[in-house]
């Protein structure tokens, strides 16, 4: 039921966005309207979020440590998982965002008749989500071209790559990264089902975007190489720089399935700020990556503690209640002075 509510929900977005265009004078709200109320909230929303995580108060050192700390001189340091200088957070994080390395590093455990854990590689789903998340990079980089007027140099050469012109005959050219965005949704929503530890955790939440991602690839997809008499691809250009420049033009040409597409990138768009999606801002944010293990070297203080409030080390709690605690049978550091006679 988790799934097929997600699943219904993007059915019924592709049903009110094929409606709708039909509807005289309704592509103005699904052309310019909608997609700019999606801008607003996505920048609007992003930017809250990240605000509000940068605000929040971290009172521990907390950060993320699976190597060798900082210790003797002799003792070989392990820089990325523990380390103690703002250049080796700089690394981990760059490796961590770039190439998703605790997920490469991750590992599954099973257990078997005796009991027996095992311990294994899964390798598998870090490719699924480096092939997903690099495919959805070039494709969103790629779509930059329909806005802008003239095409830059760089935009134009990564194209030219993604499409393979040089090895492909015919037309239009097949982009390798349209293929890769599908199999990656294919692959991770897979994992949902068949993964069943996976499958129980799972929310409609988890579904519901990767649904939306794939209907937006699969209209993407049907506009390219299978619609592409249905549509002006002139007069979307017009309308998407238009819509840049705060001028929409409109065409009578466009079809409805670039409205259904239009459509779905703006939910999406609507649904990043309030979901899990966020994690492509809050990775930068994370204290358990972004924080030095060099607690041993440095204090920490908790910025939720009263400024009014002095500090109360335990010699001097020991100093206030060393006869107290003399007289519970609770060893002391400092014995208690000799009483003098009367």
């Amino acid at each position: 039921m988790k799934y097929t509510f997600s699943f219904l929900a993007v059915i019924a977005l592709v049903l009110i966005a094929w409606l709708g265009s039909q509807i005289p004078g309704m592509q103005y709200l699904f052309g310019v309207a909608i997609p700019y109320l999606a801008i607003m909230i996505f920048l609007g929303g992003f930017v809250y979020r990240v605000v509000q995580w940068a605000k929040s108060p971290v009172p521990f050192s907390i950060p993320t440590t699976c190597g060798q700390g900082a210790s003797l001189d002799f003792i070989k340091q392990d820089k990325l998982d523990c380390p103690t200088k703002t250049s080796e957070v700089v690394a981990r994080m760059f490796l961590e965002i770039v190439t998703f390395r605790s997920l490469f590093r991750n590992t599954k455990s099973e257990l078997h008749e005796g009991p027996k854990i095992t311990y294994e590689s899964s390798k598998w789903l870090w490719l699924f989500a480096l092939i997903f998340h690099y495919s959805f990079l070039v494709v969103v980089i790629r779509h930059m071209r329909l806005f802008l007027n003239p095409v830059p140099a760089w935009l134009e050469f990564l194209d030219f790559l993604d499409a393979g012109a040089a090895l492909q005959v015919g037309a239009p050219l097949l982009y390798a990264t349209d293929l890769a965005l599908v199999l990656g949704v294919v692959l991770l929503f897979g994992r949902r089902l068949v993964n069943r530890q996976v499958r129980y955790i799972s929310l409609a939440n988890d579904y519901f975007p990767l649904f939306l991602i794939f209907g937006i690839a699969t209209t993407g997809i049907l506009m390219r190489y299978f619609l592409r008499t249905n549509i002006d691809i002139i007069s979307i250009k017009e309308l998407l720089v238009g819509l840049v420049t705060f001028s929409p033009v409109f065409a009578a040409k466009i079809g409805s399935i670039f409205y259904i597409h239009l459509f779905l990138v703006s939910t999406l768009l609507i649904y990043f700020p309030f979901s899990k999606l966020m994690h492509l801002g809050g990775v930068f944010m994370s204290p358990t990556r972004n924080m030095a293990n060099n607690s041993r070297a440095k204090r920490h203080i908790n910025p939720w503690n009263d400024p009014t409030i002095k500090p109360h080390s335990y010699a001097g709690y020991e100093d206030e209640f060393r006869e107290f605690m003399v007289d519970a049978g609770i060893p002391v550091e400092k014995e208690l002075p000799p009483q003098k006679d009367e």
